[in-house]
């Protein structure tokens, strides 16, 4: 696990691409995948590898004015980060890239003293499930606009405390 660069974001856009063909994530593919992976995300990007070779991706990013999850908190938007262009490969899958991910993330809003959100389309079954088996918190359901004059209803989820949400990362 470590930060992103922008050397990664070839690797990153194939391993999407890969993501895109067995889940249907993103929705809508973007016209310039490696600009929707959002470059500019001030090193709050992180990869999974393994053997080399990039199997994970997660970011970080402050909300959007749109964004429901961050709404659904009781103290709403302020102090609060959202998780952002998740994947795992799907030839990686079952070995903890997905919570691993999440926890970096989670961590680095937690020690700037943020909360941590996301959401999920609701018929992601498998994603929905990792969040709910790593004990992230259901605030509601709301809908959200993902793309121009595309709207989906997401499913959405804040981190759970720090101490239960940053499994130990493994070798």
């Amino acid at each position: 696990m470590r930060a992103r660069d922008e050397g990664d974001l070839a690797a990153c856009v194939a391993v999407l691409h890969a993501v895109h063909r067995a889940d249907g994530y993103p929705a809508v593919w973007p016209d310039d995948p490696a600009a929707w992976l959002g470059p500019g995300t001030g090193g709050r990007a992180w990869v999974a590898e393994r053997d080399g070779r990039i199997v994970g991706h997660v970011a970080l990013v402050p909300p959007a004015a749109d964004d429901v999850a961050p709404a659904l908190l009781p103290h709403g938007p302020a102090a609060t980060d959202v998780v952002s262009r998740l994947f795992v490969d799907p030839a990686a899958r079952g070995l903890r890239v997905g919570a691993l991910l999440l926890a970096r993330a989670a961590g680095a809003a937690h020690a700037r003293g943020a909360r941590t959100v996301l959401d999920v389309v609701t018929t992601d079954k498998a994603a929905i499930a990792l969040y709910e088996r790593l004990g992230w918190t259901f605030l509601g359901t709301g809908r959200q606009r993902w793309a121009p004059g595309t709207s989906v209803t997401v499913r959405c989820y804040a981190a759970p405390a720090a101490s239960r949400s940053l499994p130990r990362e493994t070798p």
